[in-house]
């Protein structure tokens, strides 16, 4: 554990190991549990079984606290990367897994504690990119006013999302109306001829039975043909289990179903914290394609999401333009990442940084191309 100093008394800097034994994890996940921004991806339950079956390299979590009270107020995970090609930069440490990078702020936090996160986090360099983060999260906007630094907003997207209360209601309606109401209803009549058909929400106990029919159903298609399923690979089978099993202890785990009969041919694995939902996993039998079975099955977690108590926000976590959901969660959230830099150099620090990552996208692209050229 490190301690950085400076800034006013009563609040410090820690850098500390997410993964050692003696972690305070009542305060890191009393902090998760109270977020302005709810991101179960930086709690606990997400971070420590990710970094022990797949930790790259070294991460640490930066931690603001109360000097006087002990209580943390803000933190991420941090690490030490290229944004791009060439240009190494201190960054918040999200992944595909988890691709929300949104810091966990108390509510009782306010711009000195922001402030102090970025000095702590950025380092010698003075530079700090904070990629996947939702740009109206209350963080990012205390990070965009920080008077010290230079910012800038690269690669800005928006994911499809929906709402609550009416105007999800409303959202609901305009994407399960008309042509579509028809064709999907048809469909799931279609579907009964194969079997009674059922749509089902599990929690509780029986989560963890469940979530191991959804790694056999997400293993037995495409992904599990290119080896990147779940349970392509043992690391990541080991730590989505774990994560499943620490989250679902806590009730922040859903999956949603779609069977015949007895068979399951639809899954959809959901975080929900302080009132968000979290679209992380789906998979469905591709037998079934012809029956739309995952978009069936987008609607029914739409319909869960709207009636479950407390419910503010759906965030897909998909990416932008998605082909299947984007048509049915019309709401839209809007993603970024942000390049903070200080000193007097801030401003070209962050031309360079946001130059490098442009070429590294752009021969991410250039190189999707040529695989897809190569296995048509």
């Amino acid at each position: 554990m490190t301690s950085e100093s400076g800034g006013p008394s009563e609040v410090e800097a820690r850098l500390l190991d997410p993964l050692q034994d003696d972690l305070p994890l009542d305060a890191w996940q009393a902090l998760s549990d109270a977020a302005a921004d709810p991101n179960p991806f930086f709690g606990p339950s997400f971070l420590r079984p990710y970094l022990s079956h797949m930790g790259p390299g070294r991460v640490r979590l930066l931690v603001v606290a109360s000097s006087l009270t002990g209580q943390w107020l803000m933190a991420a995970p941090i690490r030490s990367r290229p944004v791009g090609l060439l240009v190494p930069v201190s960054t918040t440490f999200t992944t595909d897994y988890g691709p929300v990078g949104t810091p966990l702020l108390h509510p009782d936090a306010g711009a000195i504690h922001v402030q102090r996160f970025f000095q702590a986090a950025a380092g010698k360099s003075g530079i700090l990119a904070l990629p996947h983060l939702p740009l109206a999260a209350r963080a990012a906007r205390f990070l965009m006013d920080l008077e010290e630094a230079d910012v800038a907003v690269v690669e800005r997207s928006h994911r499809a999302s929906h709402d609550c209360g009416a105007q999800g209601r409303a959202q609901f309606d305009d994407a399960f109306k008309g042509k579509r109401r028809k064709e999907m209803k048809r469909l799931l009549r279609r579907l009964e001829d194969e079997g009674p058909v059922s749509l089902e929400t599990i929690e509780g106990d029986r989560l963890q039975a469940h979530f191991e029919q959804f790694l056999a159903l997400e293993a037995s298609g495409w992904k599990g043909r290119e080896n990147t399923a779940l349970a392509s690979k043992s690391q990541t089978a080991d730590f989505s289990r774990d994560t499943v099993a620490a989250m679902g202890s806590a009730g922040h785990v859903r999956i949603d179903e779609l069977r015949v009969g007895e068979k399951l041919i639809a899954s959809l694995v959901s975080f929900m914290d302080g009132g968000h939902v979290f679209a992380w996993k789906i998979a469905f039998d591709e037998t079934y394609a012809r029956y739309s079975p995952g978009a069936q099955l987008v609607l029914f977690t739409f319909q869960q999401n709207l009636a479950t108590q407390g419910f503010k926000l759906a965030d897909s976590l998909a990416i932008p333009g998605h082909s299947m959901i984007e048509p049915l969660w019309r709401g839209r959230r809007e993603i970024g990442m942000l390049l903070l830099s200080s000193g007097s150099m801030g401003a070209f620090k962050n031309r360079i940084c946001s130059t490098d990552f442009a070429l590294e996208q752009t021969l991410r692209r250039l190189a999707r191309v040529i695989r897809k050229k190569v296995k048509s």
